[in-house]
């Protein structure tokens, strides 16, 4: 073959590749974590509802968390972060730092603070 074949055909075969991956799906950003989903919660001997959900923000998937203790209104749970030994660490909308630990079964238990005091959390699916 001639050079002049050979690059059309490179180039050819070139553009056709850059067209079957512009027209195939791409993979979406994925997100990992337990937490995810609605939970039921005792904060401190009282009922309490979590959630946790997938959002798509400029940089990727992020979770985005809400807190009802006792039937109140919904507010922000923040800064998720996963702990070494796989639990979460996230932020109260006042500020406050809360903990889970990995689920054993179904079950997640751990803490939140309040005015410097650690006060019991535990939540299940």
């Amino acid at each position: 073959m001639t050079t002049k074949l050979r690059l059309s055909l490179l180039a050819i075969s070139c553009g056709l590749a850059l067209f079957v991956a512009s027209a195939s799906p791409s993979n979406a950003s994925t997100i990992e974590g337990w937490w995810g989903g609605n939970w039921a919660c005792n904060i401190d001997g009282r009922p309490a509802r979590m959630k946790w959900i997938p959002i798509e923000g400029g940089s990727g998937l992020y979770w985005k968390g809400s807190f009802s203790d006792n039937g109140s209104r919904w507010v922000p749970l923040t800064n998720a972060r996963k702990g070494n030994q796989g639990g979460l660490y996230f932020n109260h909308a006042d500020g406050n730092k809360w903990y889970l630990a990995k689920p054993a079964g179904n079950k997640a238990s751990g803490w939140t603070t309040w005015n410097g005091q650690r006060y019991s959390l535990s939540c299940w699916h």
